[in-house]
């Protein structure tokens, strides 16, 4: 009988386990970012600080703490990046949080383009290198274009209420993690709109919505975020 309820709570655990993010509950992001330059200088510092849960708060799904530094070559119209991120990931379920863990070293370059005056273009290409907990050392590519059109002004200053718009797609570098386990190519898309306001020439900030879809699910989420230039 021991035997028994043994193997059934075994077989219920693992069930829980291997259960993946309720699609219908809306999650959300809360993010802050952040970059600033040296005087006279080429150089600066970046980063973002993102706390993510599958349903909004109680339930985390990630926290990322990530910091790089820029580099933009003079007249070059180009940021270039060399950072550090970790991030602790946990499983959908308060229960069975069971965190994973993970370091991140990750080269990007950063360009703007502007469009018809209010089209406000940024395109980001990441290159990262990932050591994933109880995984095999694995590389991602991604590319994400943002776009930004003010509407009561030519560009982001002091006032500026604005649409936000980014699309993402991340594909992974190598397919076999270890131990017999592997993973696509294509690892997700993320698709976002939302409104953002200038607090300052320095400040903004911006609520919207993002669909992520991987090879497995997809899950919308609410996103809340500060961009700050200092």
């Amino acid at each position: 009988m021991k035997k028994i309820i043994f193997l059934l709570v075994l077989l219920l655990s693992f069930s829980t386990y291997a259960q993946g993010p309720d699609e219908d509950q809306l999650g959300a992001w809360y993010m802050y970012f952040w970059n600033t330059e040296f005087k006279e200088s080429n150089w600066g510092l970046q980063g973002d600080y993102q706390y993510r849960d599958w349903r909004g708060l109680g339930d985390r799904e990630q926290l990322l703490l990530r910091t790089g530094v820029t580099y933009t070559p003079k007249d070059s119209g180009v940021k270039l990046t060399l950072g550090y991120a970790n991030i602790t990931t946990g499983r959908f379920g308060t229960d069975i949080d069971a965190p994973v863990s993970e370091n991140r070293i990750y080269q990007e370059a950063l360009f703007n383009q502007s469009l018809f005056t209010r089209l406000l273009l940024t395109h980001r290409i990441r290159y990262e290198q990932r050591w994933v907990e109880n995984q095999d050392f694995r590389t991602r590519y991604r590319y994400n274009l943002f776009v930004n059109i003010p509407w009561n002004k030519k560009n982001l200053s002091k006032g500026a209420i604005y649409t936000a718009f980014y699309n993402e797609i991340f594909i992974n570098g190598e397919r076999k993690i270890g131990d017999g386990r592997s993973v696509q190519f294509f690892d997700r898309n993320r698709t976002y709109i939302g409104m953002g306001y200038s607090i300052s020439n320095n400040l903004r900030a911006q609520i919207g919505f993002m669909e992520q879809t991987t090879v497995n699910w997809q899950k919308g989420q609410l996103q809340f975020s500060l961009h700050h230039s200092f």
